[in-house]
């Protein structure tokens, strides 16, 4: 058969899909799928076998405390009170402080460079972005502590406290460390997430939907707010959702700046703790069998939480691909 002047050659693949599934492929492609289906396999039971071990070496603290402590924010080991309230309440609100910090920046950074920023600049300023990403935890912490903790406790705390003062969120004395500067620090660790990942969808975007605005006399700002962000919504949540998985789990950097406080405070300024970082600085300390189950019961229940932010997250950007070929 010829086709505008090319003979088009049907070819016969003997290792294709189809073949495979028969089982009718040759040696070499049968051991290739065993070894892919067998590494895929791997990765799955080696975070179940991680779980599993949470759960078993926890389960004297599970078996005698329970859930319990999930009610109580007393925390004093040698009284044998283990209460982590105050630590869940600490990872919650210093990571919803990233992500209101983290999230517009981000997403503004992306927009930039897919949009806005000259070809020359885009590539370089974007692999800026992301390098920022691989700076080490404890780099960001010592940044934190000499730095940014001097700039919160003179000028940051005494501003928000004389503006903003009247409500409970920015009461009480300036520490320079503690929940703020610790969610401040988060939401520098994580905007070069939020920028990567949607760059990256926005990238994704058809160009055709640029163009159609565009042509019906959009402006450049209202092209981005009705045509790109629209189309990119599920990316970008999933960007967001990706950020606030490693600002749950962040440590040693937190550990610098939070504080280290096992207290419940309305005021953003007090010093406080979080889960993964009451890890870090109490974990070679810990004495007696039901200390240590209990730090390794919060280190489950910040595993199963960051797991489920996780795969929410590789949900939400999926979307967007399969939004793309839906429209295509």
């Amino acid at each position: 058969m010829q086709h505008g002047g090319v003979e088009a050659v049907n070819v016969s693949y003997p290792g294709s899909a189809r073949a495979l599934q028969r089982g009718q492929a040759p040696p070499g492609d049968r051991i290739f799928r065993i070894v892919l289906l067998g590494a895929a396999w791997l990765v799955l039971l080696v975070v179940v076998a991680l779980f599993a071990e949470l759960v078993f070496a926890s389960w004297p603290a599970i078996s005698s405390i329970g859930f319990h402590a999930l009610a109580s924010a007393t925390w004093d080991p040698n009284s044998g009170k283990f209460g982590v309230l105050a630590f869940v309440y600490g990872t919650l609100l210093t990571s919803a402080i990233a992500l209101l910090i983290a999230g517009p920046v981000g997403v503004a950074v992306a927009l930039f460079l897919s949009d806005l920023a000259p070809r020359w600049m885009t590539n370089p300023v974007g692999m800026l972005v992301e390098l920022l990403a691989a700076v080490p935890s404890v780099v960001y912490g010592l940044w934190g502590l000499f730095v940014l903790a001097p700039i919160m406790r003179t000028v940051v705390e005494p501003t928000l406290s004389k503006s903003l003062g009247f409500l409970p969120l920015f009461q009480g004395y300036f520490y320079g460390v503690g929940y703020l500067t610790a969610g401040v620090l988060l939401a520098v660790m994580v905007v070069p997430t939020v920028a990567a990942i949607s760059r990256d969808v926005f990238n994704a975007v058809p160009i055709e939907q640029r163009e159609a605005m565009l042509a019906l006399g959009a402006t450049k700002w209202e092209m981005l707010v009705k045509a790109v962000l629209p189309y990119a919504r599920s990316g970008v949540i999933g960007a967001l959702v990706l950020a606030l998985g490693r600002a749950l789990g962040e440590a040693m950097a937190v550990v610098m700046v939070i504080g280290n406080k096992p207290a419940i405070s309305a005021s953003l300024f007090a010093p406080g703790y979080t889960m993964a970082s009451v890890l870090a600085n109490e974990f070679t300390e810990a004495t007696g069998q039901q200390y240590l189950s209990i730090l390794i019961e919060i280190g489950a229940l910040l595993f199963v939480v960051s797991f489920i932010v996780n795969v929410g997250a590789r949900l939400l950007v999926g979307r967007v691909g399969s939004e793309r070929r839906l429209g295509a």
